[in-house]
This record gives structure tokens, sequence and C-alpha cells, in this order.
């Protein structure tokens, strides 16, 4: 989609000005009663008018003219970096996070900000301090978290591409929910400069769009080293040939009917091109939940300690959401010093256990297949625990434990709710999972 709206701004068929104004339009007579954005730029359509003037001079960029949204912990310069939480609300961005300068200077423009759970804290997009925001393919369900604003934002006509982060499954978890596709890059592959992140170990951005091409079209523009961020690197992009596959179905608990899909395009996709199938187990993921929670309780803490009420906004304590404080509290007595640090080593060490089983499966498969997530979305304002809430994890967090690349697509619904199928591929292989998973797409 995004390839041809391209092609026809460049023909002059489009130009940037309309689309931007056509999204704005959208946004602004529908978005009181969806909660998706939380800020429309207002230099949106001035921008717009310089990158057509671009356009004509022949000097626009790869994006010219498209327009996109940004999760609220990703700084854009002069716009709200709230988090979505009471704790920044007000603070403006003073700086572009890297990714934004390297679309922007793809003459891609910035359409707002958009709802996410506060400080990325949650999977559903109901710890937001500015209110749940609507799932647009299953309006009385909810969008799912963190990146709950951007794959509703998608969803909903908002934009041409939005951006989120990923520390769990934040991406992948609201794209499966909201009937779009998520990517969560290998580790390291994309820039984190500019994410108010919530776990150092396992944050990474990535794109949500309407289909696969999209996001691997923006994804190839903020890939890439970058100075400011310690662990970016740059990939080997090669694919290789797709003849002879071999696919691994992992063998992880989810509802049945969410597994029928899952399984019926999985074997609709190999009958088609000759590929192999096998499932198969894997030690320790099991685990992932009780791996994952401890090093994000403690990386969170230890990050929001800078939010003390005297250089950013409010003292988050103070003002922050029930989920944000428990992830604080838990990560204080995880690093209590007669702890002397062994549940996040421990954690740790999990981890590294993870990430060498799916090093070992991936000599064997060349992707992996498992849902998204293992369950329906729940009702927006549905009581449910605490561990049913973190389980809507389970199958996500593996690829940010793993540092793996994932990607959720849609695979059809359950009684009008969107379903998504989640693939993996081995670390660095995000070209090649582009490919194999516009296959599974068609």
């Amino acid at each position: 989609m995004i390839k041809q709206k391209i092609k026809d701004i460049k023909e002059g068929k489009l130009n940037a000005v309309d689309n931007i104004k056509g999204f704005l339009d959208k946004i602004k007579k529908e978005n009181d009663g969806m909660n998706i954005v939380l800020q429309i730029n207002d230099k949106a359509l001035d921008q717009a008018k310089e990158v057509d003037k671009k356009i004509k001079d022949g000097d626009g960029g790869k994006l010219a003219g498209l327009g996109f949204l940004v999760k609220s912990n990703i700084n854009v310069e002069g716009m709200m970096i709230s988090c979505a939480s009471k704790t920044l609300e007000g603070y403006n961005g003073v700086y572009n996070a890297r990714v934004i300068d390297r679309l922007i200077k793809e003459d891609a423009i910035v359409l707002g900000m958009v709802n996410m759970d506060e400080f990325a804290c949650g999977a559903t997009g109901e710890n937001s301090a500015f209110g749940v925001c609507v799932n647009p393919r299953a309006s009385d369900r909810i969008p799912g978290g963190s990146s709950s604003g951007s794959a509703a934002g998608v969803a909903a006509g908002f934009c041409d591409f939005s951006l989120g982060s990923d520390t769990g499954g934040s991406i992948r978890n609201p794209a499966s929910h909201c009937g779009v596709v998520g990517y969560k890059p290998s580790y390291g592959s994309v820039s984190r400069y500019g994410l108010v992140d919530m776990s150092m170990s396992l944050d990474q951005i990535g794109p949500l769009g309407n289909d696969v091409e999209d996001c691997e079209v923006v994804f190839d523009l903020i890939k890439g080293r970058d100075e400011n961020d310690s662990v970016s690197r740059d990939f080997d992009a090669k694919v290789g040939k797709l003849n002879g596959l071999k696919i691994g179905v992992l063998n992880m608990s989810s509802d049945k009917e969410i597994w029928q899909l899952v399984t019926d395009r999985v074997h609709e996709v190999i009958k088609k091109n000759s590929w192999n199938v096998g499932s198969f187990n894997l030690d320790y993921v099991d685990l992932g939940i009780q791996t994952y929670y401890p090093i994000v309780y403690t990386e969170f803490f230890s990050g929001t300690r800078k939010f003390d009420g005297r250089k950013y906004g409010k003292k988050i304590e103070d003002v922050c959401g029930e989920e944000v404080l428990r992830r604080i509290i838990g990560g204080s007595e995880i690093t209590k010093a007669e702890h002397g640090g062994r549940y996040y080593h421990k954690a740790l060490k999990a981890k590294k256990l993870i990430e060498k089983e799916f090093e070992k499966a991936f000599k064997k498969y060349d992707l992996i297949i498992i849902p998204t997530v293992p369950r329906l979305p729940h009702k927006v304002g549905e009581k449910i625990s605490v561990e049913d809430c973190y389980n809507y994890d389970s199958l996500t967090v593996l690829a940010n434990l793993a540092e793996i690349p994932g990607i959720s697509i849609p695979v059809g619904d359950v009684d009008g709710i969107p379903v998504g199928m989640q693939i993996l591929a081995a670390k660095g292989r995000d070209k090649f999972l582009f490919k194999v998973a516009r296959e599974f797409e068609k």
C-alpha cells in the first residue's frame, strides 16, 4: 500500500498536502470517540507544503508525503512526550529520536502522538492515564498494548504507518488484536536513541502497517548503526532462497480456535510452496514470563529514578497508575542490597538459556511459528487477574529474550475478533523474515 501511494505522489496523482489533510480531517472527525491520538502535529500541513515543493523540484525523499503516528514514548521535537502518564503530561520533546530523524529525512510527516499503556507498562492498552483507546476492529474489546494507539491508528485509517516500541510483545500484541501487521526487529538493528525505554535489555522500536511490505519499507529506512545507541549494529541483509524451507511449529499453550487458524494458514502455505513442516518443543520457554518480569522490574525501576519531580515533570510515584507502581515497587524489592542482584542475574542467566535454545532450533528450522497472543482480547472494563494480564505476552516475550525478529500478521478472526500469527527468524535475519512473511500474508 505504501509503495503504491509513493508512486501516486511522485506521478502527481496525489500530493502530500491532500494526503496529510485527509488523515488530519479523519482524526479530527473520529478521534474524539476513539481516543487514539493524544496530540496532533499542528505543523503537519505546512510541512506537507514544503514536501510538495521538494517533490516538484525532484528532491523528494523515499517516503515523500506519507504521514505517520508515533507512540508517545518516542521523542519528537516540539511534541508532547507524555508516555501516556500524568508524570510527563505537558512535557515536550527537545530533540528527535534517531528513527524520527531518519523518517523525516525521507520526507515522511509526523501526524501526531498516540495513546499507549503508561510508560509502556501493560499488554491491554487500559493503563493509559488518558483512558483506553478503541480497538477499531472490535470496538468492545481492548486494543492490546502497550503500543495500543500505534496499532489502533493504523486499523482506523489515521495514518500510512506508525511506530511503536516492543519490550515483550508491545508491537505484536496490539497488532494481533487490531488486525494489522506489527514488526519487532532483531535486538540492536534499530537505534533506540530517543526512546523512553522500559527495559534496556529488551526494548526495540519497530513499525506497524497495513501489510508486511509497508513494515519492511519503514524498517529499511530506520534500521542501522547509530553512535548514540551502543547496542545498535548493522546486520547482513542477505535474504537467501525460499526453496525447500523447513517450518517449525513450536508447541505452546493457546486457545484452540486460535491454534486452528494458525495451523490452517501454515498448511495452506507449505502446500503451495512445497515446504516442510514439523512441530517441536523447546526447553525453558515455559519460563519466559518468569524470566521476563524480574528483568523488566529491575530495569524499569532503575530507569524511572530520573522522574523525581525535579527535572522531568512530577514525581512518578505520586501520580502514576497501579501497574507502573507495581513495577516500581517490584524493582525496588528485587534490587535491595541484601539480595546482591541475585534475582536479576538469575533472570539474565535464564534469558541466555532461552537464547541458546532458539539458536539450536534455528539450525533445524528456517522459521518458527506460534500464535501471537494465546487468547482473545477481553472486553474493555472487564476485570482480569494480574497473572492473566501478564500471560497475554507469554508467546511474544520469547523473541525479546532471544533477541530475534518477530512479526505478527492477521490470519483471520474468531467471532469477528482479529487473530494474529507470529513468525520468528534467527537473529539478524530480518530481511529473510519479511520475504517469507509475505508468502504467509498472501
